[in-house]
Formats: structure tokens, sequence, C-alpha cells
């Protein structure tokens, strides 16, 4: 136990993870994007029934109120766009409950920022030079352009010979266990979204991020993933694609098989935000979860008016991890969960 105080990183390594943090903020000053702060606690939390909010009881004005921790600084930051800040960014402690591993902690720094007037495709672009940016010393030199770009519905198509959109859900629950090594009929109770999320983790994200013509070689690159299932939205807008099915306006990068970022063309609507986490909340109670306080304080703020545009949420922890070769995501945290 004499021990157990010690920082979890040691202090060369926060040394440098200092470097790269200063570097992102150049990256933004550059481009004359405001950084600001938001409430780690809120009156709402997030509905996504793949998220586990954390939330603490408080003594307030209001009396005694259940505050949650954010899982992103998402709607604090759309509540200021609403108020006319202009472009946002946002060095962010954020939380989730249970996600703990190799490339995880429940407390963690999210990078998140909002470009009002920004198509998805540039603020992709914009994205991977933020990337490049922080990953240009070792792992990603001279690299330029886009990155290279996939369609979800495609990569189930090349990986595992199914449409994910038109695929029966007893094949998909087959498949999924399959793939998973798990008990006949294990998945036999699990909806759709289970199954496709556990195929495109363990198939599918291993082999993003790689360049093709030099994988021999380990060589990485920076992809793309774009055109989820509608279902998979979340907070962004939704389009139809090629195939006349309904897809989410979002993308997500991925480098050496690591999901780096998750970018969306927001949601404006405060009528369909309502609906969405409504939504959310009915699926929780059919699963069993917890149901999630609704911030209406965003939903407000959406009725006032978000201007268009596209907004990113970036794991900085799992970004400096990769661009200091660190096997743990703990390894470039000063004191990870257990140790805190």
């Amino acid at each position: 136990m004499s021990g157990a105080w010690w920082p979890t990183a040691d202090m060369t390594t926060l040394r440098d993870r200092a470097r790269l943090i200063a570097r992102v903020r150049a990256f933004f000053a550059e481009r004359d994007v405001l950084e600001v702060e938001t409430p780690i606690l809120g009156q709402g939390g997030s509905t996504d029934i793949h998220l586990a909010s954390l939330s603490a009881w408080a003594r307030t004005a209001a009396g005694r109120q259940r505050l949650w921790l954010r899982t992103s600084p998402e709607f604090h930051m759309k509540r200021l766009l609403a108020a006319g800040s202009g472009p946002i960014y946002q060095l962010a402690k954020s939380f989730r409950d249970g996600e703990v591993g190799r490339r995880h902690n429940v407390e963690f720094t999210m990078l998140e920022w909002y470009r009002p007037g920004f198509s998805l495709p540039a603020l992709m672009e914009e994205t991977a030079a933020l990337i490049r940016e922080l990953l240009s010393d070792t792992l990603l030199p001279g690299e330029q352009g886009p990155p290279r770009c996939h369609a979800y519905r495609e990569l189930f198509h090349e990986h595992l010979e199914i449409d994910p959109f038109n695929v029966s859900l007893e094949r998909l629950r087959r498949l999924a266990a399959e793939r998973g090594f798990m008990p006949k009929g294990a998945l036999d109770d699990e909806p759709r979204e289970t199954c496709l999320d556990l195929l495109m983790s363990l198939v599918i994200e291993p082999t993003l991020g790689w360049a093709k013509e030099n994988q021999k070689e380990g060589q990485g690159e920076l992809s793309a993933v774009v055109d989820y299932p509608a279902s998979q939205a979340a907070l962004a807008r939704r389009h139809v694609d090629a195939y006349g099915d309904e897809v989410a306006s979002r993308f997500e990068l991925y480098f050496q098989g690591v999901e780096l970022a998750n970018g969306y063309d927001e949601l404006v609507d405060p009528t369909e935000q309502q609906a969405r986490f409504d939504a959310d909340n009915a699926a929780r109670r059919r699963l069993g979860f917890d149901e999630i306080d609704v911030d209406t304080r965003l939903v407000a703020a959406l009725a006032h008016g978000l201007p268009e545009g596209s907004g990113v949420a970036l794991g900085l922890d799992r970004l400096i991890q990769l661009a200091l070769d660190k096997p743990r995501l703990s390894d470039v945290l000063s004191f990870d969960t257990p140790g805190c």
C-alpha cells in the first residue's frame, strides 16, 4: 500500500503530454477557434443506451438535485453556440462508468470542437489535420490529403459478406456469436445494434487505419467510416444514401485500428432532438436500464436556434497514447481511475 499514492505516468511522459496539449491549443489559435470551459455537472445526462452516465446528489439553490457528470461537453457547448459563440473548442474532463481497459478509463479528456458553417467533409479534413499535427513526428510523417473513406455498408460486405441494413436479425445474431467466440444462442435476446457493434469492434475496426499498400510493414494511415445506420445517428442529422436507406450524417476516424474521433453534421431540430431523447429512454426501460434525466435546456437552446454546422469529439488521451507509443491509456494519465 505504501506505493499506492504514486502517479500512473512518469514525469517525462507528463511533460511530453503537456507539450502535445500545447500543440493542440496552438492549432486552434491559428484558426481563431475560441477555447471555452463548461460545467462538468449538468441537469441532464446522456440518454444513449451504449453509455453509462454517472450522477451525484447536490444541495443547490433549487434544493437537493441529482446532477449528471458529463459523458462529453456537447450539451453545454451547443448552448454556447446557440448564444452566438462562433467556433469553439474544449479540453473537457468527461466520465463514462465501466469504461476500463487498455484504451479506456472512467475519467478521460475529450477534445471537442464545433464549426458553424462547416460541412462534414470540411470538418473531417480539419480533424485529420489535427491528428497529423500530433502524430507527425513518428507515425504520420509527410501524409497529406483527406483520410481514406469507407462506407459502413461496404465494410460489412467486404469483411462479413452481409448487408448490415438488410440481413435478418437471426443470421446477424448467429454471426456475431460465432465471430465473438460465444456459445450458440448467446446473443438470442440481443437487439440488432448490439450485434452490429460487436461485429464492427471485433472484425472490422482492427483492419481500419492501415495503409493497404504498406500493411506488411505496419504503416498506419487515417481511415474514415461514413454512412452508419440511421439508428446510430445519436445527435447527428440523417440523410438517404445511394441505396435508398436512411443513414447517419457522421464519420468516425481510425488510425492503426484505434478509433480516435467521432464527427456529426449536427442536428438542429428541437422536436427531433426531444423525440430521440424520449426514444432512448424508452429503449432503456425495455432493456431494464435506468432512465436518464433529459437535458431540457439543450432542447430550449435548439428551439432558440443552433447555427448549421458540424462538430467532433476526439479522445485526446488515446491520441496522446498513440503519439507517445504507450501500451496503456493509464501510461499517459497522471492518475488512472483505480489509482485516483
